[in-house]
């Protein structure tokens, strides 16, 4: 609605300044002007879309060039997104600094900037006076207070560019800062889902004396979370199973997911215990990953199956059911989450797995409830779980714990179970 107000505002001074232009001239820009708001201009994605705004400013405007620059928040640069007229900048990965050059200098006080000369002294590319600009008229895009980008605007002859040219460029920015946020977002969104669920195994291995089955459910509230599970054999028979949780949501959670997942298997391949994969991987998290926490639970088993070794680092404790016991959480040791600096040695713990019994590996997302005390929930899965094949314990367990809700965050579910028959050593 805003962009709207904007137009109609802009519309308001180019009629008032009729008087001083032809009337075609008058109705031109004011077609164009009103264009910005096309719903055609919706079906573009990003870049079609700035390129489009770009070639409709500049007829507005009666420019010879234009020009998106975006912010790039890890590197604090403002990189050529988009241009017209000076294809270069983008062809050539323009950079700028923040509070440096034309449009540095705009991004940096969140302000309009007017050149009547360009040259060394007012813009640090060269590809501006070089392509023989004489005037310029840049404004910042802006998200509420933060700085998206810049856009800026070139003729080449002196005809300096007037306040309401300034006010004109800014319906335009607010356009390209709707838009672009809007789409970066769905864009995101998608590319984190794809490398999601590239990332979980797609078929789960077999070995004789284990039943294994598996789920994974995404949040419903178009925001992509940090869960996955991995469930893979090394070449010395080892069945590992692992349960992680990163913090946060979007595609770098997804990003640093599958970071930590890649890292956990190469150093598997180390004939390490879990523990110690776990503080390898601590290491790295703590190295390259800073001020992510991640929570995991590492399980390995192998032949004839009769026991599991488990790490965990901050996530919930696994649940076991055997035949004619009750269910119950395994008893472990928990170390604090990756990520968290912790001094504390990692540890593991070694449990039983008599025959017949089930091994259930999970997510919070499973037991957690808005509005709900966390252990009502835990004992929701207690309740669940029963010495039954996996296929049947995981469809149980999420008939429980999910049923008709909408899940907030996402779940996966992990579920071993050592069958009757299970080979001797």
């Amino acid at each position: 609605m805003a962009t709207f107000r904007l137009v109609e505002l802009a519309v308001s001074r180019i009629q008032l300044s009729a008087v001083r232009q032809r009337p075609d001239e008058v109705q031109n820009r004011l077609a164009n002007l009103q264009a910005l708001t096309d719903t055609a201009l919706s079906a573009l994605d990003v870049d079609d879309l700035l390129v489009e705004l770009l070639n409709r400013v500049r007829d507005i405007l009666d420019a010879d060039t234009a020009a998106v620059l975006l912010l790039d928040e890890g590197s604090g640069e403002l990189v050529a997104r988009a241009a017209c007229g000076i294809e270069e900048e983008v062809r050539q990965g323009v950079r700028v600094r923040l509070g440096t050059g034309f449009a540095g200098r705009i991004a940096a006080t969140k302000g309009e900037i007017r050149l009547d000369r360009v040259d060394a002294t007012t813009v640090t590319n060269p590809i501006l006076w070089e392509k023989g600009i004489k005037v310029m008229l840049g404004v910042p895009v802006l998200g509420g207070d933060r700085v998206l980008g810049v856009l800026h605007v070139g003729r080449l002859d002196q005809r300096p560019f007037s306040a309401e040219d300034g006010e004109l460029l800014r319906v335009v920015a607010d356009r390209i800062a709707a838009a672009t946020q809007v789409r970066q977002l769905a864009m995101e969104a998608a590319a984190a889902e794809l490398l999601e669920r590239s990332l979980l195994p797609p078929v789960l291995p077999r070995h004789p004396g284990l039943e294994l089955a598996a789920r994974y459910v995404p949040a419903e509230t178009n925001t992509v979370g940090g869960d996955w599970y991995d469930v893979f054999t090394l070449p010395s028979g080892q069945l590992w199973i692992v349960v992680g949780d990163v913090a946060g949501h979007g595609l770098q959670a997804a990003v640093v997911m599958g970071r930590v997942r890649s890292a956990l298997r190469a150093y598997s391949m180390l004939d390490l215990p879990p523990e110690e994969v776990v503080e390898l991987v601590d290491r790295k998290v703590h190295h390259f990953e800073m001020g992510t926490i991640v929570t995991l639970a590492c399980a390995v088993l192998q032949p004839p199956f009769d026991t599991v070794r488990v790490a965990v680092a901050g996530h919930p404790a696994p649940v076991v059911a055997a035949p004619d016991e009750p269910s119950a959480f395994a008893r472990i040791d928990i170390t604090p989450p990756l990520g968290t600096r912790s001094e504390l040695r990692r540890s593991s713990t070694t449990f039983s797995l008599p025959p017949g019994a089930v091994v259930v590996f999970y997510t919070d997302g499973l037991v957690e409830r808005r509005g709900e005390p966390l252990d009502v929930g835990l004992e929701r899965l207690l309740a669940a779980v029963r010495p039954h094949p996996p296929d049947v314990v995981a469809r149980d367990v999420m008939q429980r714990l999910v049923g008709s809700t909408v899940p907030s965050d996402d779940i996966a579910l992990v579920v071993v179970r050592r069958t009757d028959d299970a080979a001797p050593r």
